[in-house]
């Protein structure tokens, strides 16, 4: 058996995932290359999770064009979906002192955004992630932070949260002048403390495509008393779900991730208490919208993981 032993350490493993979307990964890659010096050691894992094969050949054509050293295409057989995908690139990154998992559909901004990244969590000892301030594709503000979530923020919604108790619930829409702890934030950019990360056992693979980030921050909040930043500074472009097509699939799949989350973080009461709730809400709206009757009909039998998109992906041969 080949050796898998890594003597050298680098500052920073990139790990981009793409699924059915190479040209924003081709981009991605170029971005980060462009706005990166010699002055930081880095590299580039991209994770395709089995996207169709004329996606992955226009994939691989592009990072080969590329003849960047430092950029390594994996292919996974089956979608894993976003923490498992990270995960599987973890597993192909050299040792490093930092984590950068980055969306395939963003572009970098700042320049030499990496090296400053990983300036600010050198001087900075309680910090275990950290992100830059996120821009939509016209360079305007976009909604980078966000509160965990419990039974108030789902219920009593977050302006109002943010309006009763604003040192707690930071102003999501507000530009910040330095840097900020937050919460979390999301996970298009999540600049992380490898040792910090690999710790807590990094993303939890349960979780298939939401609450991953929070998940993280919360863990490392909890168990290592580290938090997240905000560096509005700092700057990139995120197009935002390019390779997640809004449908009633994907709002029970981000309704089965939260009560999960509700669930490991706060115990049975809050979970089932949160299911109900839910679960009232949505037979009144599947009256008015029966779209949601499938939505309704998840509450009612628990919202379980056994449901979630993760259970029907297939290994892909092609």
């Amino acid at each position: 058996m080949a050796s898998n032993i890594r003597l050298t350490m680098i500052d920073v493993s990139c790990i981009l995932i793409n699924y059915n979307t190479s040209q924003y990964t081709i981009d991605c890659i170029k971005s980060i290359i462009e706005n990166t010096r010699d002055t930081i050691s880095y590299e580039i894992i991209v994770i395709d999770n089995a996207s169709k094969l004329d996606d992955y050949k226009t994939l691989k054509t592009g990072v080969d064009q590329l003849n960047a050293a430092q950029a390594k295409l994996v292919r996974s057989k089956i979608n894993v979906g976003f923490g498992a995908g990270n995960m599987l690139g973890v597993q192909y990154a050299s040792t490093c002192k930092y984590y950068a998992f980055i969306n395939n559909d963003t572009l970098q901004v700042s320049e030499n955004c990496l090296l400053r990244l990983k300036e600010f969590m050198e001087r900075t000892p309680d910090a275990a992630v950290c992100s830059p301030q996120m821009l939509d594709e016209h360079k305007k503000f976009r909604v980078t932070i966000d509160h965990f979530s419990s039974i108030q923020r789902e219920i009593l919604r977050r302006p109002l949260l943010e309006t009763l108790f604003p040192s707690t619930y930071l102003n999501r829409k507000k530009t910040y002048d330095k840097p900020t702890k937050v919460h979390y934030v999301q996970g298009s950019f999540m600049f992380i403390d490898a040792s910090d990360f690999d710790h807590i056992g990094g993303f939890d693979t349960n979780l298939f495509l939401y609450y991953e980030e929070s998940d993280v921050s919360r863990r490392l909040l909890k168990q290592l008393k580290k938090y997240t930043y905000l560096l509005p500074d700092l700057e990139y472009i995120h197009y935002k779900s390019a390779s997640i097509k809004k449908n009633i699939a994907i709002k029970i799949e981000q309704k089965i991730a939260l009560l999960y989350y509700i669930k490991k973080h706060f115990g049975w009461l809050h979970h089932k208490i949160l299911l109900i709730y839910y679960s009232i809400r949505y037979f009144f709206t599947s009256i008015i919208k029966p779209q949601y009757w499938q939505l309704f009909y998840i509450f009612l039998i628990g919202a379980p993981l056994s449901k979630s998109l993760k259970q029907k992906q297939k290994i892909n041969q092609e």
